[in-house]
């Protein structure tokens, strides 16, 4: 006789989704935060949100990138708000004081620096833009700024990641004059 506690099944197919997507979002988070423990408590999040809501969306990967983003400009407005005399640079940032990019996978160290120069909602739009693939439209939309607004933060984040990379001997001044 089989002793195990059957599963509940109140969310049917969630659990074949959230295997088949983590890997995904988690990347989405770490583009997003620019930390990797805040990316996992960003993803887990994003998913106790769609299963909460599970049998009610229509397009679940859509649904949890949108919330994902949303999350995390909500989690970095807190941090920014309740920590007002908190380092300059840090909250400009939208990273702790003190912390050190780390290589993850095949993206250089001098991106992942670059990433956490930007502000958050720069650092979003970028995401959504490279990692996400999206026109301005739906990055506005994920974001829920004005169409202007995201291009902004496109132009200006890109700006300061050319300027970074430039600085960090990455960029070459024969790539940037054919450009």
């Amino acid at each position: 006789m089989d002793t195990t506690p059957a599963r509940p099944a109140t969310h049917p197919g969630f659990e074949e989704f959230a295997t088949a997507q983590q890997r995904r979002l988690l990347g989405l988070a770490h583009a997003l935060t620019g930390n990797p423990h805040d990316a996992w408590d960003l993803t887990q999040e994003t998913l106790a949100r769609v299963a909460a809501r599970w049998r009610r969306i229509d397009d679940a990967g859509a649904y949890a990138r949108t919330t994902m983003v949303r999350l995390n400009t909500d989690t970095w407005r807190r941090w920014r708000r309740e920590r007002p005399s908190a380092d300059p640079a840090g909250v400009e940032a939208g990273r702790e004081p003190g912390y050190e990019p780390r290589l993850v996978g095949e993206v250089d160290a001098w991106l992942l620096e670059g990433l956490a120069t930007l502000s958050a909602d720069q650092r979003t739009a970028l995401a959504l833009r490279y990692v996400e693939d999206l026109d301005t439209r739906s990055i506005a939309h994920r974001m829920g700024v004005p169409e202007g607004t995201a291009r902004s933060n496109l132009t200006r984040g890109t700006a300061r990641l050319r300027e970074h990379a430039r600085a960090a001997g990455a960029l070459h001044q024969n790539s940037e004059e054919t450009r």
